[in-house]
């Protein structure tokens, strides 16, 4: 008896999967009609060009419920049902206004359930997004008209090695600093510290040890403490710098002791005072001996500290004395903390011979010309001259030796009269430039062939990074300030944080100003 011969199993083509959703209440909207489902994908794709394609600080300007514009510096909510953007404070309001209950993150294009009052995984819109993310499109295969859902399998991959990188919170240091009392003159400077990346990065880095410290009144804890509760905790409510007020009035520096007190100091004085103090509790000096004919007039120069305010604010002018007499040159070299500019008796000068004269008050000065009378305009003095032995006339240069990774500028804006016991506030506006090239003021620059050595220019140019502004009287004023975070200004006025335009910052009657050097290279 011949076997049968066996039957070949036949394998069914598998039935279609169900659609997964996000959740029940994405189910409900996207399987209520075809026009519903096409109506949802279109608005989310156009969601995702607004977000992705355009600045992204776009979407973090609203309008709220009653039609008031908002800016907010925590995400907001695009409804995915309307063409309105909320805030999370108001995003409740909305959907009981209006019966809507799903949004859309305005950083990273997720699908925020106000039913669920969670962020939910939708399988459909979440390829759409990483797509967008992806290649900046939405396109791929060809889909049949009647399979509007994607397979969640092979999205897996893409969506964890998208989403396993931290989300960008709101520790970003855009916070505000209670005004105490008259502490408007601390709160700028601290908010300039803030934002520089060469401190931020010190003490992110725990570059001072607190819990090593054994200084009373540490200014450098006060410092590593705001620092770790700008840039780790996630809030944006005002922060309280009391330690940091209080280290001031208590610190070992009696030279300083007038900023004790309630009353109006001023803000670069505070700086010069705060880099002493970070100074002081920093340092690590590295001992050199001065050799040369300038050694006896170098006792400045016999130990050079590494600290991390030497780093980032201190640099070297060169000042060159001719004897119009004999000819000798005597060269000095002295550190600074920042340049000072008189913008008052700068505006009285008249071309290249320093005559003074009446200034067309119409034409604002420019920070470039007050740097060419300072720095490359020499001036006549007197001086005992060593070769001759006697008083000569001479002839001063005053140059940068070394540029420092972070330039202060201060316009001098407040004059004292000591004869007359007066004190005045100069309302002059300075126009300075958002890219200052300081190529033209150092020693180099006399020496070299700047016009073809394009790394040598590139050393020293500058970004704009901070400005403080000085508002109303000399007795009755106020202090804010204006930093960079990435291509984006804002505005600090104490507890207040707002976003400013370049052309309000570069309209600013700026009192001081901090560049940064564009490459450390």
């Amino acid at each position: 008896m011949t076997p049968a011969s066996p039957k070949p199993n036949k394998t069914k083509d598998p039935n279609p999967g169900i659609p997964i959703y996000g959740c029940e209440h994405i189910q409900r909207l996207l399987t209520r009609s075809q026009d519903v489902t096409n109506n949802t994908i279109q608005h989310y794709k156009m969601l995702l060009r607004v977000i992705f394609d355009n600045t992204p600080i776009i979407p973090q300007t609203s309008k709220s419920v009653d039609r008031r514009p908002v800016t907010s510096l925590i995400p907001n909510y695009l409804c995915l049902q309307c063409p309105t953007t909320t805030t999370a404070k108001d995003r409740l309001k909305h959907g009981k206004l209006k019966a809507h209950m799903f949004y859309v993150d305005s950083r990273s294009g997720g699908l925020f359930c106000q039913m669920c009052d969670d962020f939910v995984w939708d399988p459909t819109l979440e390829e759409l997004r990483l797509r967008k993310i992806g290649t900046g499109s939405f396109s791929s295969r060809k889909r049949k008209r009647d399979e509007p859902f994607t397979d969640p399998a092979k999205d897996d991959t893409a969506y964890m090695s998208i989403n396993t990188t931290a989300a960008p919170c709101r520790a970003t240091g855009l916070r505000g600093i209670f005004n105490m009392g008259s502490t408007c003159f601390m709160s700028v400077i601290l908010q300039s510290f803030v934002h520089n990346p060469l401190l931020r990065n010190f003490y992110l880095r725990d570059g001072h040890q607190v819990g090593q410290c054994t200084q009373d009144n540490c200014l450098s804890c006060g410092m590593d403490e705001l620092f770790q509760a700008f840039y780790s905790e996630e809030t944006t409510s005002s922060y309280v710098a009391s330690k940091m007020l209080s280290d001031s009035w208590l610190c070992q520096q009696a030279a300083f002791s007038e900023l004790a007190g309630y009353d109006e100091h001023d803000a670069h004085e505070y700086f010069q005072f705060l880099a002493e103090e970070l100074h002081r509790t920093n340092r690590q000096e590295r001992h050199v001996s001065p050799t040369g004919a300038n050694a006896s007039n170098a006792s400045h120069l016999t130990s050079k500290c590494d600290c991390i305010v030497h780093q980032t604010f201190y640099g070297k002018f060169q000042s060159t004395l001719t004897c119009q007499n004999c000819g000798v040159v005597t060269t000095s070299v002295e550190p600074f903390l920042d340049l000072s500019l008189a913008i008052d008796s700068i505006a009285k000068r008249q071309g290249n011979n320093g005559v003074e004269s009446s200034h067309d008050w119409s034409q604002p000065l420019t920070l470039q010309r007050c740097l060419d009378v300072e720095y490359m305009q020499p001036e006549r003095c007197e001086y005992s001259c060593r070769s001759c032995d006697s008083p000569q006339e001479a002839r001063k240069q005053l140059s940068i030796k070394n540029l420092p990774n972070v330039l202060c500028i201060q316009f001098k804006r407040f004059e004292h009269h000591k004869s007359l016991r007066t004190s005045a506030k100069i309302h002059l506006k300075v126009q300075f430039p958002l890219q200052l090239n300081m190529l033209p003021y150092t020693n180099r620059a006399r020496t070299q062939d700047t016009n073809e050595n394009f790394e040598l220019a590139r050393s020293c140019t500058y970004d704009l990074l901070s400005v403080v502004v000085h508002v109303g009287k000399l007795n009755s004023g106020h202090y804010i300030s204006y930093s960079r975070v990435g291509n984006q200004w804002f505005k600090f006025d104490d507890h207040k944080v707002t976003m400013a335009s370049e052309s309000h910052v570069l309209g600013a009657e700026a009192f001081l100003l901090f560049y940064i050097i564009r490459s450390l290279a």
